[in-house]
């Protein structure tokens, strides 16, 4: 049975008129996909995890929505990178407009699939190195 978060219902109702679409049919087969997608909030807006670890979530703006795989980085398909570092939106989908803008469902199945294995394998993004503190100290002794 599909599991569903109030907030995240309140967040898309909420939502600019555009963009109450686009969250719905995401959510949508993000649930088709993975019928064990646990929903929650995050940073307020809506997250989906899945064995424990964030699968991916969705942002409304104002004029635009965003997908994010939490994964990404890891995952098989080099445009999903190459969008996020573009900048043109915070998602990996870019700049979501409508639901036009989004890959298929087939697409956007596999995607969801991909990163559901990367969680069921337990691999974890690894984290950004810390950089070490720059200052030298003095080895000279001033006395």
């Amino acid at each position: 049975m599909k599991q569903t978060d109030i907030r995240i219902d309140n967040y898309i109702v909420t939502s600019a008129p555009f963009a109450q679409p686009i969250l719905t049919h995401l959510r949508e087969l993000i649930h088709k996909t993975c019928p064990d997608v646990e929903e929650t909030m995050k940073w307020n807006f809506p997250h989906f995890s899945y064995k424990g670890q964030i699968l991916c979530s969705m942002a409304s703006f104002k004029q635009h929505c965003a997908f994010t795989f939490w994964k990404a980085a890891l995952m098989k398909d080099h445009l999903l990178i190459e969008t996020a570092q573009s900048e043109v939106a915070m998602g990996h989908l870019g700049r979501i407009e409508s639901i036009k803008d989004l890959p298929s469902n087939k697409v956007l199945s596999a995607y969801i699939k991909e990163a559901m294995a990367l969680n069921e394998q337990g691999i974890k993004v690894p984290k950004p190195k810390k950089e070490r503190n720059k200052r030298k100290r003095s080895t000279t002794n001033t006395r």
